[in-house]
């Protein structure tokens, strides 16, 4: 048997009253700006600079391009259901409303590498230009007290805990239990500020382009051309390694890794029971926050990878590439080296907020229905937020942030959404066929089309991410489903109602 809810249930947990209910305080502004907060952050300044040094050169546009169509494809299905579902848990509630309990706990599990996971990688890239802010004004944190325990600078010096990352996460948790009222007024702020910045770097920049860089704007792949001549064929091309290195297959890769740049778009889902009107209001801040930040990614990977060669962010630029390139390309400029830095790190803040908001709001979702422990569905008395949920992960991602480099959870978190953006383009499909008369505020357009091409354009990038991710995403789901087997089943409330039929 499956266990799924209804609509009908899903639509009652909408209601106003309850002491288990979130006050609806976000209006169509900051919808968008929610999803432009988290959006907008260490994807975009730090993953661009690492996909085009790794795998596609300034190629990375392109990459973008396929990751937006990706995303623009599961968010007219996110669309869709936001307007239909108007609660809280996102791609988990939309599974579970289409394929039973056990696929929507696979992917509300998953959603914490999207979620958790990602706010631990962009609070490391907090660190690191933090770091770089104090630099200019003659002082630094210790190596050792900023890098996970994993890394050795070059000097020999090996990092104990990445505390700024621990301490930002902390900060950003504090502010959550307050209220999600105040913690949207700081986040449309920092929005206005790092989407301003952004701006300003792709008109100035774009006048210190050197056409050099962009001369061989798909760099050759040796592996791939031996395939186009008949010389290997594709199976051992994407098993030897090279696959990605570059070429048209570089392309693919860097779009599963900016794919991290894009994580967000559907955290706007998760604030559907916050929403004034939610029906109206969830699929124009969905897609519109898509299409904002698009465009703004295609000219700044565009003006990155012009100002600076790519070759260079793979040793010297690193994490702070964008404020590499303008202290050593872009002179009389080093003013906007610092405001970029500024505004920057309260990018990053606004994503970790936006995210750590989003988990709270799945895993109350969860909890409501006995799949986590209660713990993750009280609500402050007075401030009406799962405080104890914030806290937790303040716990939880906090020490991540501490201990693992950034490298190694990147990708983790583009592959654990992309799956779950796959079920959500399935969940449309078989939403139509088994309830074709429910009312529909917004539909997904040229059905079954949108859904299918979703499904294998995310496909295409998971399998872009190579196999350590794959192997990752394995074992976390073998975690997670050793959690659902020993609590979930015990506890879940479908099965208990179920039970006592």
């Amino acid at each position: 048997m499956r266990f799924k809810k209804s609509l009908d249930h899903l639509l009652l947990e909408t209601s106003e009253n309850g002491e288990h209910t979130f006050k609806r305080t976000l209006g169509l502004w900051n919808l968008i700006a929610l999803g432009v907060g988290a959006i907008i952050g260490a994807g975009l300044f730090v993953r661009t600079a690492a996909a085009a040094s790794e795998h596609a050169g300034p190629s990375v546009t392109l990459g973008f391009i396929l990751a937006a169509i990706g995303c623009a494809l599961a968010g007219l299905c996110y669309a869709e259901f936001a307007s239909m579902i108007p609660v809280s848990g996102s791609a988990y509630t939309y599974t579970y409303a289409t394929m039973g309990e056990v696929v929507a706990w696979v992917v509300g599990w998953d959603l914490v590498l999207a979620y958790s996971v990602s706010s631990a990688t962009v609070a490391v890239s907090w660190s690191e230009y933090l770091n770089k802010l104090l630099e200019r004004f003659g002082t630094s944190i210790p190596y050792e007290l900023c890098h996970s325990p994993f890394q050795t600078s070059v000097y020999g010096v090996q990092g104990i805990a990445n505390l700024p990352a621990f301490f930002i996460v902390a900060i950003v948790s504090l502010l959550l239990i307050r209220g999600t009222r105040e913690s949207m007024t700081l986040n449309n702020i920092m929005v206005i500020v790092k989407v301003a910045i952004v701006i300003i770097f792709i008109v100035i920049g774009w006048s210190f382009i050197n056409p050099i860089n962009h001369a061989s704007y798909i760099p050759e792949n040796i592996s791939e051309n031996m395939v186009i001549n008949g010389e290997m064929s594709l199976w051992t091309y994407i098993t030897s390694g090279e696959f990605g290195k570059f070429g048209w297959g570089g392309i693919v890769c860097a779009a599963g890794v900016v794919f991290f740049a894009f994580n967000g778009f559907d955290a706007v889902s998760t604030a559907a029971q916050e929403a004034k009107n939610p029906s109206k209001d969830m699929p124009i801040a969905i897609l519109g926050v898509l299409g904002i930040c698009t465009i703004l990614y295609i000219f700044f990977g565009h003006v990155l990878t012009g100002v600076a060669h790519y070759t260079e962010f793979g040793s010297v630029g690193q994490e702070a590439s964008v404020a590499y390139a303008i202290e050593t390309y872009m002179h009389n400029y080093q003013w906007l080296s610092v405001s970029i830095t500024v505004a920057i790190l309260a990018g990053f803040t606004s994503v970790i907020l936006v995210m750590l908001l989003g988990q709270s709001r799945i895993f109350y979702t969860m909890s409501q229905d006995g799949l986590m422990p209660k713990v993750f569905s009280d609500l402050h008395a007075k401030f009406r937020t799962p405080y104890k949920s914030n806290f937790i992960f303040l716990l939880f991602v906090g020490v991540i942030a501490a201990v693992v480099p950034v490298d190694v959870v990147g990708k983790m978190t583009s592959i654990g959404a992309l799956f779950a953006f796959t079920l959500v383009c399935l969940g449309i499909l078989i939403l139509r066929k088994t309830d074709p008369d429910r009312h529909r505020p917004f539909k997904t357009p040229l059905m079954p089309f949108v859904p299918i091409l979703g499904i294998i354009v995310c496909a295409a990038m998971m399998l872009g991410l190579g196999r350590d991710s794959w192997v990752q995403l394995a074992i976390w789901t073998t975690i997670g489903f050793v959690i659902y087997l020993t609590y979930g089943v015990k506890n879940s409330v479908i099965r208990k109602a179920q039970r006592k039929k």
